[in-house]
């Protein structure tokens, strides 16, 4: 591989809940996620991200969520597809807006939380979603999970696709991602967070949970930046990707 996509969600922050530190993230990734305000953040700090975004010469995606402001967007929602499409155009018109207030413009979809893993194995929800993409711009491209369902019918429906993993979280033997109700889920070493990655970068697989190696074909690695020491994690991650020959540089252009 030689290039690869560095991305962490951000946008996230309030005056009571902050998660992220979106201006250390913003100086290591080449994508970032940016929320839409369901599951967290404000319009003043998800412009505010936006605008550090495009100074940065950093690629803006929209990170749609359920409406779950309480739960972080991490809690699976039964919803009619109705007004899941409806929540979803709703969410991607206003980052949109907000994104071309400030010179940015909005490239790519990669919804958040719970409704990316529902979305990973669920045809329904991802049919939703991949009609709200194309309700609101098909030109959009679609980042989920290596692998899941979303990517296929996203591409069956004319969508550009690209698939990620994840630095910071452990994976099943089948590819889905280790719920975080369970031990492990989440990672922390930055050392060991990198090696994986590395290992995915030159032979396209991860370790599971279990010991096994999972095949995972990815155009863009994740870092969560709400994950305790993310931006020690995406520091030393991109150190040693790029040790490797690997270059960072983003998975869809503007």
């Amino acid at each position: 591989m030689a290039s690869i996509d560095l991305n962490s969600d951000l946008g996230e922050n309030v005056a009571d809940r902050i998660v992220s530190d979106d201006e250390s993230m913003l100086r290591l990734v080449t994508s970032a996620n940016v929320s839409c305000g369901f599951h967290a953040g404000s319009p003043e700090g998800i412009r505010d991200t936006l605008a550090a975004a495009v100074q940065g010469g950093v690629v803006i995606g929209a990170h749609p969520g359920y409406r779950d402001y309480e739960n972080f967007g991490r809690t699976a929602v039964d919803i009619d597809s109705a007004t899941l499409q409806a929540h979803v155009e709703y969410q991607l018109g206003a980052l949109i807006g907000l994104a071309a207030a400030v010179g940015g413009r909005v490239a790519y979809v990669k919804p958040h939380g719970a409704l990316y893993n529902t979305i990973a194995r669920d045809e329904r929800q991802s049919k939703d979603v991949v009609a709200a993409i194309r309700a609101i711009d098909p030109s959009l491209v679609l980042l989920g999970l290596a692998g899941g369902v979303v990517l296929d019918v996203a591409e069956r429906a004319g969508l550009t696709v690209a698939a990620e993993a994840f630095a910071d979280r452990a994976y099943q033997p089948d590819g889905q991602l280790v719920s975080r109700a369970e031990p492990g889920s989440v990672l922390h070493d930055p050392a060991a967070v990198a090696e994986r990655m590395v290992r995915l970068a030159a032979d396209g697989v991860i370790r599971a949970i279990d010991g096994t190696d999972v095949p995972v074909d990815a155009q863009s690695i994740c870092v969560h930046g709400d994950s305790p020491g993310s931006v020690a994690m995406a520091a030393e991650t991109r150190r040693m990707l790029q040790a490797e020959g690997i270059t960072i540089a983003p998975f869809v252009r503007v």
